[in-house]
């Protein structure tokens, strides 16, 4: 294994979803437009991650050029006033995103496609690494594993790590374990709790509004889920993750604010 060295950003960062489809999971989300991606900036979003193909459980695929169509226009206009990172699984989008001014590519397909690793490397991006059992289509269909963590968890460190072995730089690289991909509650559970084991590498987690939270708050409805969505936030603040995935930026922001000064030994003063 390569040297991977670098520091642990100390602050949690906070990535907005902008989701330019109609058909995500949590309906307030769908058709993200510029206006939209600009307030989440205004509320304090690091990131504004941008997808044009849903992927929630049971979604079915789309051509390339409705989601470029739907996707570019954004990257294009949102890249002027924010960090980029476009949610796709295809090669030819990414490119086309990473050209029109992304810095990051979201691969929910865990960098699967050989095409997508070349890319990656040739345009020196970030990458989030993402793993997920199956396709959207399948992937909830009573998912097994023998040992969850394990293959998860080794599965992104081998990704991440030929990326490494091949030059790419080590703080260029995010890993998400997947939760809601391919798991059922327990095994998102698990894969919660020990997403440390991810380190060196930085960690993204996508929990915002998903169904383990409905199922452990008993919430069907995605717009009931927040303040579960809220509770998963400061677990990731103690746990000291690197980057969260939301629909709600300014409570997350404000969450971590908070947090940050309840736990300074000098309180407010503590920069």
């Amino acid at each position: 294994m390569a040297n991977l060295g670098g520091r642990v950003e100390s602050r949690v960062k906070v990535m907005g979803i902008i989701n330019a489809t109609p058909d995500s999971f949590h309906p307030a989300s769908r058709l993200g437009d510029f206006e939209r991606a600009m307030e989440m900036i205004e509320n304090g979003a690091d990131w504004i991650d941008i997808g044009g193909e849903s992927t929630r459980p049971g979604a079915n695929t789309i051509s390339i050029e409705e989601e470029t169509s739907r996707i570019i226009p954004l990257v294009e206009k949102v890249s002027k006033h924010c960090k980029v990172s476009a949610d796709t699984r295809n090669v030819i989008v990414a490119r086309a995103a990473l050209d029109a001014g992304a810095m990051m590519i979201n691969d929910v397909n865990g960098l699967r496609n050989e095409e997508m690793i070349e890319l990656i490397l040739e345009k020196e991006c970030h990458v989030c690494i993402m793993h997920m059992k199956g396709e959207p289509g399948n992937m909830q269909d009573n998912p097994e594993y023998e040992n969850v963590t394990s293959e998860v968890l080794q599965y992104l460190l081998s990704k991440a790590n030929y990326l490494v072995s091949r030059g790419h730089p080590v703080d260029k690289i995010f890993l998400d374990p997947g939760i809601g991909f391919g798991k059922n509650l327990n095994h998102n559970i698990e894969l919660l709790k020990l997403s440390s084991e991810l380190r060196p590498y930085s960690i993204l987690w996508g929990v915002s509004r998903k169904s383990m939270i409905g199922q452990i708050c008993e919430q069907s409805s995605s717009d009931n889920r927040l303040a579960g969505s809220l509770a998963v936030a400061a677990y990731a603040f103690d746990q000291g993750i690197n980057m969260i995935r939301v629909h709600d930026v300014r409570e997350h922001v404000d969450l971590f604010k908070v947090l940050r000064v309840l736990k300074s030994p000098r309180g407010v003063n503590d920069g």
